[in-house]
């Protein structure tokens, strides 16, 4: 049985197919260029979040231990989102408006609400956020693009992103604190032969 979300494509297919007619006549480079980043731009969070563990070795122990806790937090998120997914079977949107894309449409059964690259990026930005807050703004400037991108190539109504980036953040904001409850650890782990993971000295 589908069940759109929210009614699907009455909330905002008409701004997807605007969108999408944008990037149908915008120059082949930049449809390139976005199409790679929706594709492999999730490694930038990769970067950041080991960046974040690297700069946190000269920190607290609180801090190495939110650090360590990011990759969790950012796989909890997606878990979270993907179950939301299954309580709402909402076809792509190139599926049922039927709309020219950047990138191939995804076939049938590959579910629209809500966008797990939006979760990800997002849940990525604030745990890195918390952790970081250098690094954070990178991250959080690179989820909204992300979203953006996962709209103009077609993979996506706008609320499938809006409702990705909420949940992610959410997750995020609620977990990421938690991590410096692993302190202790932390502190046992520096008197260990592992020190180097966890301290610069």
């Amino acid at each position: 049985m589908n069940h759109l979300a929210f009614g699907g494509a009455s909330i905002d297919g008409g701004l997807y197919t605007r969108i999408t007619a944008l990037a149908q006549r915008a120059p082949h480079d930049l449809n390139a260029l976005l199409s790679y980043w929706t594709d492999y731009g999730l490694a930038l969070f990769a970067a950041l979040m080991l960046i974040g563990w690297w700069r946190a070795r000269n920190g607290t122990s609180g801090a190495m231990a939110t650090a360590l806790a990011t990759p969790v937090v950012v796989v909890a998120a997606f878990l979270v989102n993907d179950l939301v997914k299954t309580f709402f079977d909402e076809q792509r949107p190139c599926q049922t408006l039927h709309t020219v894309t950047v990138e191939a449409c995804p076939g049938p059964g590959d579910w629209s609400f809500p966008s797990n690259h939006s979760a990800i990026a997002a849940a990525a930005a604030v745990a890195l956020l918390l952790c970081d807050r250098q690094l954070g703004r990178i991250a959080v400037a690179a989820a909204f693009l992300m979203a953006a991108s996962r709209v103009w190539v077609g993979a996506h109504y706008p609320h499938d992103v809006a409702v990705g980036l909420i949940a992610g953040a959410v997750v995020a904001r609620g977990l990421t604190p938690l991590a410096r409850r692993a302190a202790p650890a932390v502190d046992r782990i520096r008197d260990t032969r592992l020190r180097p993971l966890v301290a610069a000295r």
